[in-house]
């Protein structure tokens, strides 16, 4: 998975239809979920399309698996994920994930029911990540 610094420098040198394309392309390079692990339990809550979120690793290494039924949600999860991917638990949840997403000014660039969903699923990550480090 890409990082988030390399997908945002590649971002802003597009317009338009080619952050689309983009997005979308980010979506399909996500690691496979599972279709067992596509349950209620993992089912983000608020998002227009629908969105699963499984959270593996340890304390010292979070990993994330996810997936969407929609093509550019999928992209927008795959943005989220390599914000926290394969990072410590602690960094994970004092994160300001939200800050990390501004420079894509995805409300500008997206239609509300895009993003609608995307506080949660972060909520739901740092939520995840909380309960690892404190354990």
């Amino acid at each position: 998975m890409r990082s988030l610094h390399d997908i945002l420098e590649e971002y802003e040198f597009l317009e338009g239809d080619e952050r689309y394309r983009l997005l979308i392309e980010l979506g399909r390079e996500l690691e496979d979920m599972p279709q067992p692990l596509k349950t209620d339990a993992t089912l983000v809550r608020g998002c227009s399309a629908q969105v699963w979120v499984y959270p593996t690793g340890d304390a010292g290494q979070l990993h994330f698996l996810a997936d969407s039924n929609a093509a550019i949600t999928k992209g927008i999860v795959a943005l989220v994920i390599s914000a926290v991917q394969d990072k410590p638990a602690s960094e994970v949840a004092a994160m300001d994930v939200t800050a990390a997403l501004e420079p894509f000014d995805l409300k500008n660039q997206l239609s509300s029911n895009r993003t609608q969903g995307v506080p949660n699923m972060i909520a739901l990550v740092k939520e995840h990540a909380a309960r690892i480090a404190t354990a």
